[in-house]
């Protein structure tokens, strides 16, 4: 999804259809207020922002802040939009983690280019989540046993490596695989690399 915050009517309006031109989908917000209050929890198909600088109450600066401190910037990757920016505005921004900085009047492809390769980079982002969390699931036997089994080592040999029986290294494997959500050692690996 694309999040267009922008406090004019027309620019929001002409984002979206630019957008949809596309075949993505956009939802329109007039302030950094309304934004936040609606779009915390990121989709899992990928989220981008585009982010007006200047605009009335919390500006650009400001919401790009705040979901910085909530972590979301990898999973909402951020492209500001100005007609009134700088190239420090523009070299900070990009520093503390946004997506890219255009200023108005900007080209309809190039802006769209960018706004794919964002929602690409979420979907990675919101992937490498899962797959973090399913990691965070393992006990510590389990991620001894996993960086065995990634290294290639047979039961036999995880077993004797951690000084434990065959069954249970074959019971660790089954648990790794369960709350991986794999069937193989081959699909373990290709979600881990």
């Amino acid at each position: 999804m694309l999040h267009i915050v922008d406090d004019e009517d027309v620019i929001r309006d002409a984002l979206a259809w630019l957008a949809q031109s596309r075949g993505l989908p956009a939802r329109g917000y007039a302030s950094g207020e309304e934004f936040l209050a609606a779009a915390t929890t990121p989709e899992p198909e990928g989220d981008c922002v585009l982010l007006d600088v200047r605009m009335p109450g919390m500006n650009g600066i400001a919401v790009f802040d705040q979901l910085a401190k909530l972590g979301l910037v990898a999973r909402l990757p951020v492209i500001f939009l100005t007609g009134h920016g700088d190239v420090p505005m523009a070299v900070d921004t990009l520093k503390r983690g946004a997506f890219d900085f255009f200023e108005k009047p900007f080209n309809d492809n190039v802006l769209m280019d960018r706004v794919e390769e964002a929602l690409s980079a979420s979907r990675k982002a919101a992937a490498a989540g899962v797959v973090q969390a399913r990691l965070a699931t393992l006990s510590g036997r389990e991620r001894e046993v996993l960086g065995l089994i990634l290294a290639g080592m047979m039961n036999k040999v995880v077993a004797d490596k951690l000084g434990i029986s065959m069954r249970t290294v074959e019971v660790h494997r089954a648990h790794i695989f369960d709350k991986m959500q794999v069937k193989t050692a081959v699909e373990l690996a290709g979600l881990l690399k």
